[in-house]
């Protein structure tokens, strides 16, 4: 991350799954990069989404660290398609308020609550950035085989959090950009049952190219919805 204050320190938000512990293993190697922190479902303090107050405790256990510094970098790594007992839905007719709502709680509600209660640990006078994982299928100006309605409402719901927050931080934090990012499809469990293994990228590749996507983005970039490529994508 050639854009960050030399020293710069970074947690990720989701390290257990595929894409975040790349992106937390080639943080940790990065030399520029004086501390890395993990939090996720496991960790101690552990944070889960459906509890807003595990989110809180999270953030007030890391700004109560006695070497705690503003933070540089902010990545939440998580996302849900699908679950042991439901898939994305094809047709209206599947359409059902549990599968909705554990959607909305991973996608869109849990990420939410993290910018609200951790955007105020980042640096406010230097450069910072913040990255939430969004998804293309979340554009609703790029829909166009519908289909797949949690799983796309959640993303575009998230997407418009993300530009929502961005026009808040650059009064507070104006050299901070807060950008949705579009992975593309990884070989992951997210991906497995639609044949992610086959066309997926390794979530090494997809860590490095996010990474890179971000590290390349000015201040001027903050709200925006790219890809993996550095592609702009349609809201």
């Amino acid at each position: 991350m050639q854009s960050l204050p030399p020293g710069y320190r970074a947690l990720v938000i989701g390290a257990s799954g595929a894409i975040g512990a790349a992106m937390l293993q080639q943080l940790q190697a990065d030399p520029r990069c004086s501390q890395v922190l993990a939090l996720g479902r496991s960790s101690t303090p552990p944070i889960d989404f459906a509890e807003e107050a595990s989110i809180a405790a999270a953030a007030e256990y890391v700004r109560s660290q006695a070497d705690f510094a503003p933070l540089h970098l902010l990545v939440v790594a998580t996302g849900m398609l699908h679950s042991p007992s439901a898939g994305p839905e094809k047709r209206l007719s599947q359409l059902n308020y549990a599968h909705l709502m554990a959607s909305f709680t991973t996608n869109t509600f849990g990420p939410a609550l993290v910018l609200a209660h951790f955007a105020p640990l980042l640096a406010p006078q230097e450069r910072s950035l913040c990255a939430v994982l969004s998804a293309k299928v979340g554009s609703i100006g790029d829909n166009r085989l519908g289909g797949w309605y949690s799983y796309r409402a959640s993303k575009a719901a998230l997407n418009m959090l993300i530009k929502t927050a961005a026009i808040e931080l650059a009064r507070t934090h104006p050299k901070t950009v807060l950008a949705a990012l579009h992975p593309g499809t990884v070989d992951s469990p997210l991906s497995a049952p639609f044949r992610g293994a086959e066309i997926g990228r390794p979530a090494v590749a997809a860590a490095a190219d996010l990474l890179g996507v971000l590290d390349s983005l000015g201040a001027e970039d903050s709200g925006s919805f790219c890809a993996y490529d550095g592609q702009r994508l349609p809201w």
